[in-house]
């Protein structure tokens, strides 16, 4: 069976590391890009808060090419999904057919963006969508990737968690409220070693801050998709590269 070009939806962290390594294992696709709202005003990931050099870091151990979304802090819902739509052509037009995303279960984000898709003749894929969430995590620390928590909801954790290395110790600290993939956006993390990692990824915990937000009808940088929803506080965790 002949390999369809894909395009690797890249958040930086836990989902996206493990639905990138089952679709490598499947040997259905050729994975084309890997594709990554950020910041432009800060050159951060647009969901984690991670800087973009350890972005590029992870995509030259993957071994695949990275794509950027840029956008501003305040993009509307309207411009993000336009935008958006212009990336996702652009890459069509290179030959990919499916995009892949790490979504577990929920809903309303998965019909979103297969709505999106099908403007522009892509087909969604979700390797792990309705799997049980603490399988997940334990599957991917048996496998031998490595994260650190760089961003938690502050209505869900406290700042001590933010930092705190992904394994099974955190998974019995969490909260019983908390999804153990923080599939609700109570955490989001960077993967810095694993199977499909050439090598680590070396970095220098920073400074942890603290930042509010309030419903604004743009994006936020805990969303790869624009949400007027929030309205809470983030603890993050900086992630600094360190100097030769």
């Amino acid at each position: 069976m002949s390999r369809q070009r894909a395009i690797m939806n890249w958040s930086g962290g836990k989902d996206s590391a493990l639905a990138l390594y089952h679709s490598l294992r499947s040997e259905r696709w050729v994975i084309q890009t890997l594709l990554t709202s950020v910041n432009e005003q800060f050159g951060r990931v647009s969901m984690h808060g991670v800087r973009t050099e350890l972005l590029a870091a992870q995509a030259d151990r993957l071994g695949i090419p990275l794509t950027l979304l840029s956008l501003s802090g305040d993009v509307s819902m309207e411009e993000y999904d336009a935008r958006m739509q212009t990336k996702l052509q652009s890459l069509t037009q290179q030959g990919s057919t499916h995009s892949i995303f790490g979504d577990i279960f929920l809903e309303d984000l998965r019909q979103y963006r297969e709505t999106q898709l099908q403007r522009v003749n892509l087909t969604g894929e979700f390797p792990l969508w309705q799997r049980n969430t603490t399988e997940l995590v334990h599957e991917f620390v048996d496998l031998g990737f490595r994260a650190v928590l760089v961003c938690v909801n502050d209505k869900q954790l406290g700042a001590e968690f933010v930092g705190r290395e992904l394994d099974l110790d955190l998974l019995k600290d969490l909260p019983k409220t908390v999804d153990p993939c923080g599939e609700n956006g109570e955490y989001h993390s960077f993967v810095y070693d694993g199977p499909i990692f050439a090598s680590p990824i070396p970095f220098v915990k920073g400074e942890i801050i603290h930042r509010s937000y309030a419903p604004s009808g743009g994006t936020d940088c805990h969303s790869d998709q624009p949400d007027s929803r929030w309205d809470t506080g983030f603890w993050y965790q900086d992630l600094v590269v360190p100097s030769l």
